[in-house]
């Protein structure tokens, strides 16, 4: 079995809405172990047999849509992808950095080479964004609710699903997947 956080865009936000208890069964359901579910935002931490990401998502996406009849995109990473995120975010090598306003972006696949350079003329200071792989690290001192750094931004210009995450939340999925 392998560990994976799942982490759904849209869900309990314009009257999208999912219960946790709910998501817990229909993954229990898909015959996952260990299911845990974190905040009212649609991340799920469970144990799968050894499969690919997509897969996995697929699976889940086609299962929420038959359930609830919406169409969520799921994005997976692997425990140790979300130790890696941690690790490599580069925003925290700046001194005096307000974790606070630190947020990461899931990119449901790594975004094409066009799309990449494209996105480059956009600069919308003081927030500022790093894409690393299938992360987009973000530092947004006004805060997230305030940027034009958004979920949508990034999908129309990378043209992939995509959805974002704060600090906080994404060390506690770290910390909740390891048991502590």
């Amino acid at each position: 079995m392998e560990k994976y956080i799942s982490i759904l865009r849209g869900v309990n936000v314009g009257g999208r809405k999912i219960l946790m208890s709910d998501l817990k069964s229909l993954y229990e359901g898909l015959g996952f172990k260990e299911v845990i579910t974190y905040i009212q935002s649609g991340n799920v931490i469970f144990e799968a047999d050894k499969s690919s990401g997509e897969t996995l998502e697929k699976k889940i996406e086609k299962r929420i849509s038959e359930t609830f009849n919406m169409t969520v995109p799921v994005i997976i990473r692997h425990v140790e992808e979300i130790q890696n995120v941690l690790s490599i975010n580069p925003f925290l090598k700046n001194k005096g950095i307000d974790i606070e306003k630190l947020h990461v972006t899931f990119l449901e696949k790594t975004a094409g080479e066009i799309e990449l350079d494209n996105i480059k003329k956009y600069d919308y200071s003081p927030d500022k964004y790093i894409i690393i792989g299938r992360e987009v690290f973000l530092y947004c001192p006004g805060g997230y609710g305030n940027s034009k750094l958004s979920n949508n931004f990034f999908e129309n210009k990378l043209k992939v699903h995509a959805t974002t995450r704060n600090w906080k939340t994404v060390n506690k999925l770290l910390e909740l997947s390891s048991g502590k």
